[in-house]
């Protein structure tokens, strides 16, 4: 799966646990009609990936879904889902120019004393 927005946030990486897993989580505000702040992270390796960005790029994310069960001290089973990224890209973002405007070439368009078929 792939996200397209704009990078909002770059946290620090996280080390958890006596294993040393690390993750890194950032922001990606994607840009719809009603924009997303999608929460994603890089583990382990990867996250030095996110040195290279910046907050306000314009960034492509691969990433899979990732969902685990825990059950808590009390009993309860509860679910948990990440969003897991595997690639980072930049992307042109609107900083690309325009491409000029259309212009006809001489002779392409009738002159006004020109008699032509059109009925206007």
């Amino acid at each position: 799966m792939k996200i397209d927005g704009k990078i909002k946030l770059i946290n620090d990486t996280q080390s958890f646990g006596s294993n040393g897993f690390q993750k890194r989580e950032f922001v990606v505000a994607t840009e719809e009609q009603y924009s997303q702040d999608i929460l994603l992270e890089f583990h382990q390796d990867k996250c030095s990936i996110l040195d290279k960005y910046k907050v306000g790029q314009n960034v492509a994310v691969s990433i899979n879904i990732r969902g685990k069960e825990w059950t808590n001290p009390q009993g309860e089973v509860k679910y948990f889902n990440s969003l897991v990224a595997w690639r980072i890209e930049k992307l042109e973002g609107s900083t690309q120019a325009a491409p000029p405007p259309f212009e006809p070439a001489d002779g392409d368009m009738p002159q006004e004393d020109e008699n032509s078929d059109l009925p206007f």
